[in-house]
């Protein structure tokens, strides 16, 4: 071969290996820095490994809430009754189903003037298209985005109150108590905040219309961080719903509560503050001067009757137990604090035989059926006002066992055509009729169902209803399902005299 030809031939190769050596670049990544390519193909090559990067970190979605967050900063100026408030509520949806919005229950602004709301914002995003009528219980807050099953929704919002006079009615025994507001002597912060009511799947948001007796208001459990501050300078006294633990803020005094149904407050600069401990837990009494007698009566009473309950129903579930002297007729309760009505304390006579100690019991007896095992207030209110009538009587057998045949008489006697138990707040005729199906009727069932099964299996029965239910909503049909998983007793007999439903 000639010499050019063999020239030619040479510069051919070279221009492919070139060719080919472009279109195919080794990654500069997989060559270590000063290692060239192998000088021979006879030459095996030195495997050289890939590099190992770190592993992009995907970001874990924050854990799930295991209920509502409420964190209210609460400035009450004491003297003039006006408060300014910002709070936020951090709402996991566990309803299983999809939410375009979200329904809020405002007490306060059933009454004209008494709610602002200045500034309202979901996710940090502003919302000016919430629905909110004047003297009406209703906000409806539409979500900018679809909240899913196991999402969180976070609601921010400011507002002013102006509480309201508490107002003394002529005949009690037809319209229930104003509680919320203020007297001479004490100002009540109970449903005082806005709270996002249930949500029933399949049929929606749970918000009753108010009635002239009987609760309407129906709770999920939620946790709850209060702060107050004083913008006036007073100190007053607080008696709450939670545990007081250290503020951070000069000033100011900060609550709070986990798993509750509501936080409820009341203050005075003429409260006496007595106190006890039970186990873990303390229990306030606060109460006007000059009533210290009745004011120890229901401290000793309440905590008689959480000693009695824990052993009978279960666990009480938080840390405080606070009872008021209210400034008002009747009783009321709320989550881990209770009202007595000034009258009790009036018609005190230093013995366990009056209103005072029977109410005392009952309103504890509500941290087992209300704050634990919730119902539906307003259309099956027999579920919690039944059973906190019988454990007085399960209180006075346990404390004061000669006084159970005076607790029937004073407390039940035989109605004229009662009625039904499970009647609803809105078909019970009057204040008074109400109480006659729901509280005392209801007693009577109980103490037939308890002479039915026996001690035994029907203290097994309640421990099983609190046991399954506590946390939570029960119904009707949940009551006499657990019963029987306890019992094959027949009750037919009893649920056609006690019931008008079938269950």
């Amino acid at each position: 071969m000639h010499t050019h030809a063999i020239r030619r031939i040479l510069l051919s190769a070279f221009w492919v290996f070139l060719l080919i050596s472009c279109s195919s670049p080794i990654p500069t990544a997989i060559l270590p820095a000063a290692t060239s390519i192998p000088p021979t193909e006879t030459e095996s090559p030195t495997e050289t490994p890939l590099p190992t990067e770190p592993p992009t970190e995907t970001p874990l979605p924050p854990p799930a809430l295991e209920r509502p967050q409420y964190g209210i900063d609460l400035q009450l100026n004491y003297t003039t009754k006006v408060a300014a408030v910002n709070q936020t509520i951090t709402y996991p949806n566990w309803t299983g189903e999809t939410l375009t919005s979200l329904v809020l229950s405002v007490q306060p602004n059933l009454w004209n003037g008494g709610f602002s709301l200045k500034s309202l914002a979901v996710d940090e995003l502003p919302i000016a298209n919430y629905q909110l009528e004047n003297l009406s219980q209703r906000l409806e807050i539409p979500l900018p985005r679809p909240l899913p099953p196991g999402g969180t929704v976070t609601l921010t919002m400011t507002y002013s109150l102006i509480l309201p006079q508490m107002q003394a009615y002529s005949n009690p025994n037809e319209i229930r108590p104003q509680i919320y507001g203020y007297s001479e002597r004490q100002l009540n912060l109970v449903d005082w905040y806005p709270f996002v009511v249930p949500y029933q799947p399949g049929e929606g948001w749970i918000l009753h219309n108010p009635w002239f007796y009987g609760e309407h208001l129906v709770y999920d459990t939620a946790d709850f961080d209060v702060t107050v501050t004083f913008t006036d300078g007073s100190n007053p006294q607080i008696a709450s719903s939670g545990a007081e633990v250290a503020s951070g803020s000069a000033g100011s005094r900060r609550f709070k509560l986990e798993a509750g149904r509501t936080f409820a407050m009341s203050v005075s600069t003429l409260y006496k503050v007595a106190q006890r401990q039970v186990g873990d837990v303390t229990v306030f009494a606060y109460y006007f001067a000059f009533y210290d007698a009745p004011g120890e009566a229901m401290l000793q009473t309440t905590v008689e009757a959480l000693q009695v309950f824990t052993q009978k129903f279960g666990l009480y579930r938080h840390k405080t137990m606070t009872a008021v002297q209210g400034d008002f007729n009747d009783g009321m309760e709320y989550s881990a604090f209770y009202f007595i009505s000034r009258d009790y304390f009036n018609l005190y006579d230093n013995t366990p035989k009056n209103y005072l100690v029977i109410i005392a019991a009952h309103e504890t007896a509500h941290q087992w059926w209300f704050d634990a095992v919730a119902d539906d207030q307003a259309l099956e209110p027999w579920l919690d006002e039944t059973l906190a009538t019988y454990s007085e009587r399960i209180y006075y057998e346990n404390v004061h066992p000669d006084l159970v045949d005076w607790w029937w008489g004073y407390r039940y006697f035989e109605f004229q055509k009662a009625g039904f138990v499970d009647t609803p707040i809105y078909e019970g005729g009057g204040q008074r009729p109400y109480w006659d199906k729901t509280y005392f009727t209801g007693a009577r069932f109980m103490e037939d169902l308890r002479q039915r099964v026996g001690d035994e299996i029907f203290f097994a029965f309640l421990k099983d209803y609190y046991n399954q239910f506590a946390g939570k909503r029960a119904t009707a049909a949940d009551f006499f399902r657990v019963f029987r998983e306890n019992s094959a007793a027949d009750i037919s007999d009893l649920m056609a005299q006690y019931f008008q439903n079938t269950y």
